[in-house]
């Protein structure tokens, strides 16, 4: 099965866009095209099995984002690869050369395919765009790195300025239960917290499991004082519990909850009726209210070719690839240095930032996005949150 297909955008079809520079941008995503089809045939009768729409929606809005660049003094050459190909898959495409002339990377992936990527890009100082992992990889000392979904530590930096600059006398409960992921969130606030030696805030950890209840919550709470609950676990039943827990003491308590990033994708807590008139808060590198003229030009050419409307993946894959596409045509040989360029800015805000794991590094470790909005999630619909807090966007729609 091919594993990659290539675009090429030029300024005009005539002899000479020849002496135009060309850039060439690669794009990844796990299509698991060999997979997908024997002998040119579909395997799945029934359609495409769930694990492959969110790459395969990403490629279509990165095509939808190739096909809707106007013409300028450049050409741009975009090829997209599949990075489950079995016979070209990223190992391959490194070692027989084949990416080494890219001026860009774009990647929708993660685990190994993100690491040889990254590694890549380092040796070959081509920066690399990581469109959707919200993880860095394990990769140190790679100043062409680019992390758009911004880290689990990152989400805990933004909820932690938003309480040091509005609920510093109120009550902070860090709820948590016992696990791995639940271990970093709570070391995270701590280190926020006490990085003079001394707690700014006083935040106690409240220690349960998925069973927590109004009643034990009740105990912890002063009806007198506001408090805030941060929902340290990344586990949907927990989530679904310590909502219930906190909508069921609402009449008596003023309860702000504040979840994690992934708490946008739980169902359970978007029913329209279940927590009526209670929001529950979370941060998210990404919001798009779809009323611009981009996610309008988006949505019609989706419809137009595929029959539906665009999911989240299309938008990402549109503006990851529109915005860093254009990026590359206006600073070639000097992208990393100009990520932060506000001139083509597609949906969303970023704030790229260089990441130092360690103080005493002389160079990035890579480079992430901290701009984070704060969501109000409410009767089942989204919408952004708060206002004015240092490295969250929000202001209410």
């Amino acid at each position: 099965m091919v594993a990659a297909v290539s675009f090429l955008h030029t300024n005009a079809q005539t002899d000479s866009s020849q002496s135009l520079p060309t850039y060439k941008v690669g794009i990844f995503a796990p299509l698991y095209l060999d997979s997908l089809f024997s002998n040119n045939t579909l395997r799945f009768k029934q359609g495409l099995p769930k694990f492959m729409v969110p790459s395969l929606e990403f490629i279509q809005g990165a095509q939808i984002a190739l096909d809707s660049m106007k013409p300028g003094k450049e050409n741009i050459e975009a090829t997209i690869y599949d990075s489950k190909s079995y016979t070209q898959n990223i190992s391959y495409l490194i070692n027989s050369k084949k990416l080494d002339s890219l001026g860009l990377i774009i990647g929708s992936v993660k685990d190994a395919d993100y690491k040889q990527l990254a590694d890549f890009a380092l040796l070959k100082n081509i920066p690399f765009i990581s469109a959707t992992y919200p993880n860095d990889g394990g990769i140190t000392a790679n100043p062409f790195t680019v992390i758009i979904n911004s880290t689990l530590k990152a989400h805990c930096e933004a909820i932690y300025s938003y309480l040091l600059q509005n609920h510093g006398t109120d009550q902070i409960f860090l709820c948590r239960k016992k696990g791995v992921q639940e271990d970093k969130v709570a070391g995270y606030f701590k280190s926020l917290n006490e990085q003079d030696g001394k707690p700014l805030l006083n935040i106690k950890i409240l220690n349960t499991d998925s069973s927590l209840s109004s009643d034990l919550l009740k105990t912890k709470l002063d009806s007198n004082r506001h408090s805030v609950i941060i929902g340290g676990s990344l586990e949907e039943s927990f989530a679904l519990n310590l909502a219930i827990a906190c909508y069921d003491l609402t009449d008596h308590y003023k309860i702000t909850l504040i979840g994690m990033p992934n708490w946008d994708g739980f169902a359970s807590l978007q029913k329209k009726d279940d927590f009526r008139d209670f929001p529950i808060y979370f941060t998210s590198p990404y919001f798009n209210n779809k009323w611009d003229d981009y996610s309008k030009m988006l949505t019609s050419a989706y419809l137009k070719k595929f029959k539906i409307k665009p999911g989240d993946m299309a938008f990402k894959g549109f503006e990851t690839v529109y915005l860093f596409t254009k990026l590359l045509a206006k600073y070639p040989n000097d992208l990393i240095n100009h990520i932060n360029d506000k001139t083509e800015k597609v949906f969303c805000e970023y704030n790229f930032k260089p990441v130092l794991l360690k103080k005493e590094n002389t160079k990035p470790d890579y480079f992430e996005n901290k701009h984070l909005y704060f969501i109000q999630l409410l009767n089942g619909a989204t919408s952004r949150a708060f206002q004015d807090t240092p490295g969250v966007s929000s202001s209410k729609k």
